[in-house]
């Protein structure tokens, strides 16, 4: 994935907080995936429009005060990890 790609929650996903993480349910395939802070940060972002990958380096940086570069490489883990478990809309 680039900076510029776009992502967006898909809507046979069910997600909830639980504590400090989120569990989201794709109702499809019944799979389960835990996101952490960060990742439940994403997600909320993701649910409530389309962001490109840019877009959510810049708004993770700036709430959890870390550097564009250092977070990136993660968002771009997260989204492949959102992708390949079916969570991301097509």
């Amino acid at each position: 994935m680039t900076t510029d790609d776009t992502i967006s929650a898909s809507p046979d996903v069910v997600a909830r907080e639980i504590g400090d993480e989120m569990v989201l349910m794709d109702l499809q395939s019944g799979t389960y995936f835990g996101l952490n802070l960060v990742g439940s940060f994403i997600w909320e972002r993701i649910s409530a429009e389309p962001q490109t990958i840019g877009s959510l380096a810049d708004a993770v940086a700036a709430r959890f005060d870390a550097t564009r570069d250092d977070i990136l490489s993660d968002i771009v883990d997260i989204a492949e990890q959102l992708q390949s478990n079916g969570l991301l809309a097509t």
